[in-house]
């Protein structure tokens, strides 16, 4: 297991039982993933028969079907049967109808609608409704146009529709509905038998979706597959999203899971594109951008966080992994507009900052020889703080550290940090951090404080710092 002690899942358990016991949603279900699959998972609240959902309730997914949409969509870019960079007209010729905002407008491209950047109005919730259209209707609400916000290619919004054209697209080049080419494409390789596009084909316990209604909940019918399910149409468990979350997550290692799309592909997926501007998602202390059917947040202490949310009518779900660590939380509840998403961002934090006391994991594959020089330099920065000597430094650093700082300001101010906090230079370090595998800070402890070290190499295959700073954070009185 990956070490989550007992208190932080009981941390992690509360944050969702609290809001059944709040009233948020009847039900809510969360699970605990590492590199190795789920680890931990808890439900609270009814499910509908009595009990409290588990790790194998069924619960619709929603839009966190997107990212099995792009995973679908470059499988068959893989096989070379579709270029991303290919416009929309070509798969489906009703577009060829839709009034471009500008003469100089390009027609929108595959590229443009993965990165939700075709220019159409962000569309909930109105295409929440649209999931169960024939394509004929799809090509009608084409023929009497769109409206646009921007120009295609030029700024994020997050379109439903566009992934709509996705799934027609999939089915065009794959000669077969889009639901059928995703289960064979991506789910069913995968083991992910959970995961299904209609309650029909559910193997476990289905939960109805409500939404609250003079003091009671009111139950909502459930939708069946058609043009719009590339957008949301997925059911699926705690267990099998947690699978999937640990599949993409894997993609960041140097022994990435084999599967139906290649581990560049993975990452490509979970790579910034297109910026989501803050106005688009208000609530959030990070930077956030959009990738391939994924949400990517940039958080200064845990580095790059991939999630996507997913709201239906009666559903909430959200998924959320560290691309540095590999841990992640999904969560479901079965209301409308109950936003899991912010209990799950809080789960994901809690189970963070519960493991930030170990080593810096590896940034991804091909790290480890970056990650083996850093800890080299570590040790041989610890030497020299405790025996000073300009030819050890000169051996570590590079050049400019001497010409940034005369070694013999460097020394004083060293001497001067390590008496302000009494620190231990012997000692083994209290905490480590990092952002990158060619960065590292960690802190040594003192009697009055502790003495924070902080290296950064330079791109050189030696392995030389180019960047040591040593600061005393005394302690608060």
């Amino acid at each position: 297991m990956t070490g989550i002690d007992t208190g932080t899942l009981a941390e992690v358990d509360a944050v969702f039982r609290e809001r059944v016991e709040r009233g948020v949603a009847p039900s809510s279900v969360w699970g605990v993933f590492d590199r190795t699959g789920l680890v931990a998972s808890g439900g609270h609240g009814d499910r509908g028969d009595g009990a409290a959902p588990d790790a194998d309730t069924v619960y619709r997914i929603a839009s966190c079907t997107k990212s099995v949409t792009a995973a679908t969509l470059l499988a068959l870019v893989a096989d070379g049967l579709v270029s991303l960079d290919a416009p929309v007209t070509d798969f489906v010729p009703s577009f060829s109808a839709v009034a471009l905002p500008t003469p100089d407008s390009p027609v929108p491209t595959l590229r443009m609608l993965l990165t939700m950047a075709a220019g159409f109005p962000t569309d909930d919730p109105w295409a929440d409704r649209q999931e169960s259209i024939s394509d004929a209707e799809l090509d009608a609400v084409l023929r009497d146009g769109l409206l646009f916000d921007s120009v295609p290619g030029t700024r994020f919004a997050y379109s439903n529709t566009g992934y709509a054209l996705l799934g027609r697209v999939i089915s065009v080049v794959a000669g077969a509905p889009y639901p059928q080419v995703a289960a064979d494409r991506v789910l069913r390789p995968l083991g992910l038998d959970d995961t299904v596009f209609s309650a029909a084909e559910s193997r476990g316990f289905v939960v109805t979706g409500v939404r609250p209604h003079d003091g009671d909940w009111e139950p909502l019918p459930l939708t069946g597959p058609g043009a719009f399910s590339s957008i949301g149409g997925l059911f699926s468990t705690v267990a099998d999203l947690a699978r999937w979350g640990t599949h993409l997550a894997s993609a960041f290692t140097d022994a990435p899971e084999p599967g139906p799309v290649a581990p560049a592909d993975r990452r490509l997926m979970q790579q910034a594109m297109r910026v989501v501007p803050a106005s688009v998602v208000p609530s959030s202390t990070r930077p956030t951008a959009y990738g391939f059917g994924l949400f990517v947040e940039q958080d200064p202490r845990f580095g790059e966080l991939v999630s996507h949310s997913g709201g239906y009518p009666g559903f909430s779900a959200h998924m959320r992994w560290s691309v540095r660590d590999g841990l992640g939380v999904v969560a479901f509840e079965n209301a409308t507009q109950a936003k899991v998403s912010a209990a799950a961002d809080r789960a994901l934090d809690i189970i963070l900052a519960g493991a930030s006391g170990r080593a810096p994991a590896g940034a991804g594959p091909g790290t480890g020889r970056t990650t083996s020089a850093t800890r080299a330099a570590q040790g041989a920065v610890t030497r020299l703080l405790a025996d000073w000597s300009d030819d050890l430094a000169d051996a570590i650093c590079t050049p400019n550290v001497a010409m940034d700082v005369p070694y013999e300001r460097r020394r004083r101010a060293i001497a001067t940090a390590v008496a302000a906090v009494g620190a231990d230079l012997s000692a083994d370090p209290v905490e480590e951090s990092s952002t990158t595998p060619a960065h590292l800070r960690w802190w040594l402890p003192g009697t009055a404080g502790r003495l924070r070290v902080e290296i950064r190499l330079a791109p050189l295959a030696a392995g030389l710092v180019q960047t040591l700073i040593v600061t005393a954070e005394p302690s608060e009185h």
